[in-house]
């Protein structure tokens, strides 16, 4: 009998020549525009019709770094006209804390201008089931969120004071959860509403996610644009820690664990000083938990060919995707 080893620690990176397992296609371009985001979707579409859902983060009033509202509208427009933003209603008390406040916040931050927004949990709630986990049986989400047929995670890949990274994983664990019952399932502990850390935090976020994706099954698919990437998150909106890593592009992939894994590999392809503030939020939040927790739930792979969509499709390196980004904001 062969014992497998215990994972490592959520802080300590695991490098792809120490993973294991299959591989799935992330697909690459430096394009960091809306017709970029156009060119990697269009790779992994296939599977996406029906009523469909966007979940983004569409931000705190005037938030600096979230994918503009006027690419989203551009993608929309070319690629899912009849498509919907998805959004929750926040945990924190704050300018998205309820639906009134969060609608005001749309406007101000210009997606109303242009498309709806369905916030989910406006007219309650509903229950998922999470199959596999070790903390949840069912997670709850906004009761809107199965009135579609496929979901397009469109995520602005970024740090997170809590979670050390945000991006497919924390786009669609926290922000298809509820903003009561759902968020709170996550981040409470022994009554305290923040007291869930590290290792359990990302294992939560990841079985939250799992109920969203098990849910949609092969009618969803997942594209992290790495752009104005800060340790903070955009729920901090303007008071997030400046840009200090530089822009690097977009990926795409129907593997959401393979999405974000090579996002974070891209992180520790970059020259060191560009790279230090990321990878220590990463480390110091356990946020590789993330990565392994997902692969252990049978989310997807954390091993990929890395397509480059700008170059006839090469397979590329992460070291390869970096190379000569000078770029810190745009």
């Amino acid at each position: 009998m062969i014992l497998k080893q215990p994972p490592k620690p959520g802080s300590v990176y695991v490098p792809y020549e120490e993973r294991e397992g299959n591989e799935s296609i992330v697909y690459f371009t430096r394009d960091l525009s809306p017709e970029g985001i156009c060119k990697v979707y269009e790779r992994v579409n296939a599977m996406i019709g029906g009523k469909v859902a966007i979940k983004l983060h569409t931000g705190e009033p005037h938030g600096p770094n979230i994918i503009p509202s006027a690419w989203v509208k551009v993608f929309m427009e070319r690629e899912l006209p009849d498509a919907t933003i998805v959004e929750t209603n926040t945990f924190y008390d704050g300018d998205r804390y309820t639906t009134e406040q969060h609608r005001r916040t749309l406007e101000v931050n210009g997606w109303t201008s242009f498309t709806t927004v369905d916030i989910t949990d406006e007219e309650g709630t509903v229950m998922l089931p999470v199959k596999g986990g070790k903390w949840f049986t069912e997670m709850s989400v906004g009761s809107h969120l199965p009135n579609y047929d496929s979901l397009v995670a469109l995520t602005h890949f970024k740090g997170h004071t809590m979670g050390g990274f945000g991006g497919s994983n924390k786009n669609l664990g926290i922000g298809c959860a509820d903003g009561r019952i759902g968020k709170g399932m996550i981040h409470a502990k022994n009554g305290d509403d923040w007291g869930v850390v590290e290792e359990e935090l990302m294992e939560k976020i990841s079985e939250s996610t799992k109920a969203t994706v098990d849910y949609f099954g092969k009618h969803i698919t997942f594209v992290n644009v790495l752009r104005n990437i800060s340790v903070s998150c955009d729920c901090e909106g303007v008071d997030a820690e400046p840009v200090v890593t530089p822009n690097i592009g977009i990926l795409a992939s129907v593997d959401i664990l393979a999405a974000d894994q090579a996002s974070v590999d891209l992180l520790h392809a970059l020259k060191a000083e560009h790279g230090k503030a990321m990878l220590e939020r990463i480390s110091s939040r356990h946020g590789y938990r993330q990565l392994s927790y997902m692969k252990e739930l049978g989310m997807g792979n954390d091993r990929y060919f890395l397509i480059d969509v700008d170059n006839g499709d090469r397979r590329i390196t992460p070291a390869d995707a970096v190379e000569g980004v000078v770029d810190f904001q745009g």
